[in-house]
């Protein structure tokens, strides 16, 4: 079984604030992050995916990973508000948790329209937001 991982990056902004606290709660919760203006990040984006290799020696068609990545996730995000300009999010704050939790469920609604049979499958979802704050989730774990 291998594990295949792509790298992409994007850039967005966002403003973490909850309507559900008050300004002093927003404040204290996500600290400079709340800056009314907003604030943006250059993001990496990490895909794993898992099979065997098939008999053209692949476990994940790249070019094929690539397109979903690209047209579901990419072809939203970047360069956009997440606050503003992506949907996804509803009620919920745009942290890079729920951000890494939307990929996913975008991900894996989509996948079986390119990848059909029971290989590969979505693994893992890993955005780094910075050098120091890296944020993974387990896609048995997205639902």
């Amino acid at each position: 079984m291998f594990r295949v991982t792509r790298r992409y990056q994007f850039a967005c902004s966002h403003r973490l604030h909850s309507d559900f606290l008050s300004e002093t709660e927003n404040s204290l919760v996500y600290g400079k992050c709340n800056n009314p203006y907003g604030h943006g990040h250059n993001y990496v984006l990490r895909i794993t995916a898992r099979g065997p290799a098939n008999a053209a020696g692949q476990a994940v068609n790249i070019q094929l990973l690539d397109d979903l990545v690209k047209r579901e996730i990419l072809g939203v995000i970047d360069h956009r508000n997440l606050n503003a300009d992506v949907d996804w999010f509803g009620v919920a704050v745009p942290t890079s948790e729920n951000l890494a939790v939307a990929i996913g469920q975008r991900l894996k609604q989509n996948w079986n329209s390119v990848f059909a049979g029971d290989w590969p499958r979505l693994d893992q979802v890993c955005i780094e937001e910075t050098p120091r704050n890296i944020f993974l989730i387990n896609a048995d774990e997205i639902e």
